[in-house]
């Protein structure tokens, strides 16, 4: 259990994002700077540096890459090896998608695609996200023969949350969700079928 001084950070570091968020929002990304960020969340420019090295790392914790990477691995890990690593993936991505799927979470990511240095950020961040899956699949399938699998699976899941990422941008008549459920099914099926 947290105490006091690390909860208390915590609260400054949510209330520098929100003011992050709400400023990135109504300006732009391009016209938010760090003092502006800092004087919406009422501290000083030095106390902006203690908790974020840029206005970037504010975006990516709305953004929340960090968080859905942990999310992911955990769910992983209570899921257990009962099922293949690939649809255990798969199922996870899943079933977290509807969760970060918000009016929010959409102004976030048109932000995160308004530069080619975002964009660069997010696909970093889906790579750790990558990282961590492999990792927590690591756990549930140890045998050093199935490392290769644990691995591909995670790309592929990875791969197929990014293509749903990208359907979801150009099409708004579905959900996320629905978009992941439906490409999760193409790769399993389709592909794999064509492969063997």
């Amino acid at each position: 259990m947290p105490g006091a001084r690390e909860s208390k950070r915590a609260a400054t570091r949510d209330r520098i994002a929100a003011a992050g968020l709400k400023l990135f929002l109504t300006q732009g990304y391009a016209a938010t700077t760090i003092d502006g960020i800092a004087a919406a969340a009422g501290i000083s420019r030095r106390t902006f540096f203690y908790y974020f090295s840029s206005k970037d790392d504010v975006l990516l914790a709305w953004h929340g890459a960090g968080a859905v990477s942990t999310r992911i691995a955990d769910a992983v890990r209570r899921r257990g090896a009962s099922s293949t690593p690939l649809r255990t993936a798969l199922e996870c991505l899943t079933q977290l998608a509807s969760e970060y799927e918000t009016a929010e979470s959409r102004a976030m990511d048109a932000l995160m695609q308004s530069s080619p240095a975002l964009r660069d950020r997010k696909d970093a961040a889906e790579v750790q996200i990558e990282r961590d899956l492999t990792a927590a699949m690591t756990e549930l399938w140890p045998d050093p023969a199935r490392r290769p699998e644990v691995r591909f699976a995670a790309m592929m899941a990875v791969g197929t949350l990014r293509i749903s990422l990208q359907d979801w941008r150009d099409d708004k008549s579905q959900n996320l969700r629905e978009k992941l459920e439906r490409n999760a099914t193409f790769l399993q099926v389709r592909i794999f079928r064509e492969l063997t």
